[in-house]
């Protein structure tokens, strides 16, 4: 039977290994600072490119299909397909991906999507250029958006409830 002392060694080993591991394993991720000026310069950039438009809070979108059915208002639910993209194309969320369309109060998801979805009319297909303060902002979401992320979202508006 170990003793006392040889399970506290044991799990202070332990301990440590996984805070090393852990460690490790985010040394590479991008601070928010550098989060922030990565998504300012794609911004900037990406609105220099044809058909892009930039909305007065700094949203970005470029319509791929115009719609024809009713637009949404903020207090609206909505029907949508869409892909979520970090700014280096890493996908980390997709209703096309769980083979359903999803449905929520528009005025509860982040501020660039509330404004956005405004701007289309059922049937149509835009992508969102958002940036860190429309999106997640310093806190970012999960392992996959790190804090002051611009995101990019392709979004397919099929229904206004």
């Amino acid at each position: 039977m170990k003793s006392t002392k040889q399970r506290v060694i044991a799990i202070l080993i332990a301990f440590i290994t996984g805070f090393a591991m852990f460690s490790l394993a985010n040394a590479n991720a991008p601070t928010p600072a550098e989060n922030k000026a990565a998504g300012e310069k794609f911004l900037a950039e990406n609105a220099k490119t044809a058909g892009v438009v930039t909305t007065a809070s700094g949203l970005q979108y470029l319509v791929f299909t115009e719609g024809t059915g009713a637009q949404p208002k903020a207090s609206d639910n909505v029907t949508v397909h869409y892909k979520g993209t970090t700014i280096d194309g890493k996908e980390f969320d997709s209703s096309y991906g769980r083979g359903a369309p999803a449905t929520f109060p528009l005025n509860h998801v982040i501020p660039g999507w509330t404004e956005g979805v405004q701007l289309m009319k059922e049937g149509a297909k835009y992508r969102f250029f958002i940036p860190s303060n429309l999106a997640y902002g310093e806190r970012g979401a999960g392992r996959d958006i790190g804090p002051n992320a611009a995101l990019i979202f392709d979004v397919e508006l099929i229904k206004v409830n």
